[in-house]
């Protein structure tokens, strides 16, 4: 895929644009109601809210945020001590809220595609890179914080 920006939120952007097309075009049935269209704006809300607190820390740091450049700090306070990949997991509660305020059901597994790819695309080149470049002080942040949540 030369020349395509490989980054989460362009992957999200793509993955919310599939969910409305189904949604709009593919439902199998739609639960949309009152309930889940609040219970969707509520975890996407809060995806955002993470997503903001976990850049402030890369922000302080001075590191970038950037999931393919080199790590010149290890983040483990704040957001990343409940979870080594918080903005990751932001994203998939975006994409889940907006699953739930859409209420298809043939999108409900949008979600669970989407953390695999980015374990797999971001989360686990990017694990490498810091056991790479802080060794055993990387690999005791990922034996006493879990991946997700």
């Amino acid at each position: 895929m030369k020349g395509f920006p490989d980054l989460p939120p362009i992957w999200l952007a793509g993955f919310m644009v599939l969910a409305w097309a189904l949604a709009r075009y593919l439902p199998i049935l739609s639960l949309a109601s009152g309930p889940l269209r609040l219970l969707g704006t509520v975890l996407a809300l809060m995806g955002l809210a993470v997503i903001a607190w976990s850049a402030i820390y890369f922000w302080r740091a001075k590191t970038s945020i950037e999931p393919h450049e080199e790590p010149t700090s290890l983040l483990t306070d704040g957001p990343y001590r409940l979870s080594r990949n918080p903005i990751y997991l932001g994203m998939v509660a975006i994409l889940a809220g907006e699953v739930l305020w859409l209420g298809a059901l043939s999108a409900v597994i949008l979600p669970g595609i989407y953390a695999g790819l980015v374990s797999v695309r971001f989360i686990l080149p990017e694990e490498a890179r810091l056991v790479e470049h802080f060794g055993d002080e990387a690999r005791a942040f990922m034996a006493r914080t879990r991946r997700w949540i």
